[in-house]
């Protein structure tokens, strides 16, 4: 650990093998580990799913309305995601430092963390939104099928304004984690779902008066459904008895450079992170707009499904940030080792339920979306390569999140880079067009660079926490 001239500590780990040896680990404490792991991951789970089903509400009502509307939710979701993961990289960031300091007992520096990251993260809600309208211009460049370019511009630039909203409720949903104060932020994006499936029924299809928006009343339910979140959220945790200790609120003392810059140069390198990984989604989503609207449709339809697990592995990948950061803490480095591998464990077994449950009802489940026979045809063979790669998908991002939990950034941003970008997107270009595969073989690509980063992720934990 180092001292910030304010004299509070900033945590950091050049090796594992710095922190306190204090006992060997007994099978029974490996088993404790996973119960606590999936006691924490459950409200994160559900919440991330919670928030993700949002988005899969506005796709289903949207898609009610027309394939065209739901191929421009499809290029429109793509790009702004990929602004989006930006938000939410550099967001996480206060979950281990915060995680740290309650592991140390040091409760108020959880608020401190709490009050710097509202600086770090609203004055990047805003160099994001303004990407945001930027990038929505940038639709037009990209070759897609004429009729979903406007829709999908105009979609964007609303779904932009909601970056503020969603960066205050991320700075506090982050905090609330490190803390292990995890309902509240569950109940909240479950009653968020309301909001927005009311508002989605009011500007979709123009009921109670409102006019019939389309795609864009979508983007209207979004922003008022995270408005919701971020609100509730921050006046639940502000008010909060059991909180007070870690003095969570607005009162600052002081801009706090040194915590500014531990909390950037862990949420830089997250934000790059997650951006690596879904512009490559992004991308495979404009090379399947190549291939016509009904391709990009069930493209869409599977990257919306494939993203219920993944929203399943994010909250356990959240869990393990959590216990990983805690047990740095407590400078305990054989709980560090089991806290990661517990949450790698119960990750796999999750997302290989999630694989069969892909499989089992690949036929069924594109029908929620459209009612297009050549569409539903085209998921239902996706959803299998969608099964095959969920244990990948679920340890890289578990992988990343064991990583955040000691801080190790740089080589993790590295993987994330060439996993996606120099093995997985090129093979997928080269299986669509060069063996003729066209719409699979750019998901057999992602196969390939989910498979690649998992096993590149968890082998960088198993060097950096094995003890010498």
């Amino acid at each position: 650990m180092q001292r910030s001239s304010s004299g509070r500590f900033i945590y950091r780990i050049d090796s594992i093998g710095n922190l306190a040896k204090h006992r060997k680990r007994h099978p029974i404490m490996f088993n404790n580990d996973l119960k606590e792991t999936i006691h924490l991951s459950l409200p994160m789970i559900v919440g991330q799913i919670g928030q993700l089903s949002m988005s899969v509400a506005d796709n289903i009502m949207v898609g009610r309305v027309g394939t065209e509307p739901l191929a421009a939710a499809a290029i429109g979701n793509a790009l702004f995601t990929m602004i989006l993961v930006l938000g939410f990289g550099i967001s996480m960031a206060v979950t281990p430092l915060t995680a740290m300091a309650a592991g140390a007992r040091r409760d108020k520096d959880c608020g401190v963390v709490l009050r710097q990251g509202l600086i770090v993260n609203l004055l990047s809600g805003l160099l994001l939104c303004g990407l945001t309208f930027i990038g929505a211009e940038s639709i037009r460049f990209l070759n897609q099928p004429q009729p979903i370019v406007a829709p999908a511009i105009l979609y964007m630039k609303v779904l932009g304004l909601s970056m503020l909203p969603l960066m205050l409720f991320q700075s506090f949903r982050q905090f609330s984690e490190g803390v292990s104060f995890l309902k509240p932020a569950m109940v909240i994006t479950l009653f968020a779902n309301l909001v927005n499936i009311f508002v989605n029924w009011v500007f979709i299809y123009g009921n109670c008066g409102a006019p019939a928006l389309g795609l864009t009343g979508a983007g209207i339910a979004t922003f008022s459904s995270r408005a919701f979140m971020a609100l509730g959220l921050m006046w639940i945790i502000m008010t909060a008895p059991s909180l007070k200790r870690f003095d969570p609120s607005l009162r600052y003392r002081k801009i706090d450079i040194a915590i500014i810059k531990k909390l950037l140069k862990i949420g830089i390198p997250g934000a790059f992170q997650y951006f690596f990984e879904v512009s490559a989604f992004t991308a495979s989503s404009v090379i399947v707009g190549w291939m016509g609207i009904q391709a990009l449709a069930a493209h869409q339809i599977a990257l919306n499904l494939a993203s219920i697990s993944f929203m399943g592995a994010m909250g356990i990948s959240a869990a393990g940030t959590i216990r990983v950061s805690n047990a740095v803490g407590r400078g305990q480095a054989c709980d560090v080792r089991a806290a990661g591998f517990s949450a790698a464990l119960v990750c796999a077994g999750f997302m290989a339920m999630a694989g069969f449950i892909f499989v089992l009802f690949r036929s069924y489940l594109p029908w929620l979306y459209v009612s297009d026979i050549k569409v539903v045809e085209m998921s239902a063979t996706l959803l299998v390569i969608v099964a095959f790669f969920q244990i990948s998908d679920g340890l890289q991002a578990v992988g990343l999140g064991i990583l955040r939990g000691i801080t190790d950034m740089k080589i993790p941003t590295l993987i994330t880079l060439v996993a996606y970008w120099i093995i997985g997107l090129p093979s997928g270009y080269v299986l669509a067009f060069h063996f003729g595969l066209g719409i699979y073989g750019v998901w057999y690509g992602l196969l390939i660079s989910l498979s690649a980063s998992a096993l590149l992720m968890m082998f960088r934990f198993h060097v950096k926490t094995k003890e010498k």
